[in-house]
């Protein structure tokens, strides 16, 4: 079966469209409640992070799931009542907390209060991690530099490496990646309380460099077509470069999904939601190298009279 891409471009940039419209919405809805477009974790906004789990291994102590208004109480009673609190698991019988910088005894006391009202906790699992607002907004600044800079070095790359107008869609379709990965998290972060940490910036520039090579497969052989039939048109050559490489990029992206899922359901609290930060991306990075940057680069060649007139020093191009 042959995927024609060009007949149904509309579609495909219609989906794409709507999806950052969406993550648009829910960032300024974000900005608007919160004050951030994404819900930042401890990493960027500094304070105290409590992870609990209940003992099990206690009798009668794991009988109902942890009531997130009394820990709600619990927290006001400390004059904690901003925190965010979060249930984790499927039983529901787990708890992270996020609240200011705490010292030990102030730790100690609200670990005490929260063991007294909802159960006692396995001392095995707790999780204290604290940072400083200082060094969470380096890590911030430090991340977003690392993400402009790799934008920057893969835009100096392509132009580099092919015509100013593969490099300008290729880096579209970077951004249509990282912004539908952004956008979906903050939807996650408004709907479910889901935070950004030091995680996702690296899922985010893993993303970007997995989406970047899979663009760069197909225009290698949207070359190499154009070499083979300078005269063909570049909606043909398109389809054809497509669906030559459509059979790699899929069987590339669904061997790493499958490791991604397996870690986002057996890898535990701590890596989850960088497995699922990765699995948007790459599947988004999947769906822009098929769909969106080789319909664009098509379109454009349309627009601008080279749909079949291609000069021949790009032909030879790829040489």
């Amino acid at each position: 079966m042959k995927l024609n891409v060009i007949k149904q471009r509309s579609l495909w940039w219609t989906v794409s469209i709507s999806i950052i419209l969406a993550g648009i919405i829910s960032m300024a809805i974000s900005t608007a409640t919160i004050g951030t477009p994404l819900r930042l974790g401890l990493d960027f906004v500094g304070g105290t992070r409590l992870q609990f789990e209940l003992d099990c291994s206690k009798p009668d102590n794991c009988d109902k799931p942890i009531d997130i208004a009394v820990v709600r109480d619990v927290m006001n009673a400390q004059n904690l009542g901003n925190s965010s609190i979060q249930i984790l698991g499927d039983r529901q019988q787990a708890l992270t907390i996020r609240t200011k910088s705490l010292d030990v005894a102030e730790r100690t006391e609200l670990q005490k209060s929260l063991s007294e009202k909802i159960g006692a906790f396995d001392p095995k699992t707790v999780q204290i991690d604290t940072v400083g607002p200082t060094l969470g907004r380096q890590l911030f600044a430090s991340g977003l530099l690392a993400i402009i800079l790799s934008f920057a070095g893969i835009l100096i790359y392509l132009t580099i490496r092919f015509q100013f107008d593969y490099s300008f869609f290729a880096f579209v379709a970077l951004f249509h990646d990282v912004f539908i990965t952004v956008g979906i998290f903050s939807m996650l972060g408004l709907v479910l309380g889901v935070e950004i940490d030091s995680l996702f910036v690296v899922a985010i520039l893993t993303i970007i460099g997995f989406s970047v090579n899979d663009t760069v497969v197909i225009y290698d052989r949207v070359r190499e077509v154009i070499k083979l039939n300078p005269e063909e048109h570049i909606d043909q050559v398109v389809d054809d470069a497509v669906n030559q490489t459509l059979t790699r990029s899929l069987n590339t992206t669904l061997t790493v999904l499958l490791t991604l899922f397996a870690i986002f359901f057996f890898g535990g609290e701590t890596l989850k939601y960088f497995a699922l930060s990765l699995i948007i991306g790459f599947t988004a990075g999947a769906y822009s190298s098929i769909f969106i940057a080789s319909t664009l680069l098509a379109w454009w060649r349309e627009r601008t009279g080279k749909a079949q007139l291609i000069p021949e020093s790009e032909a030879q191009q790829g040489e």
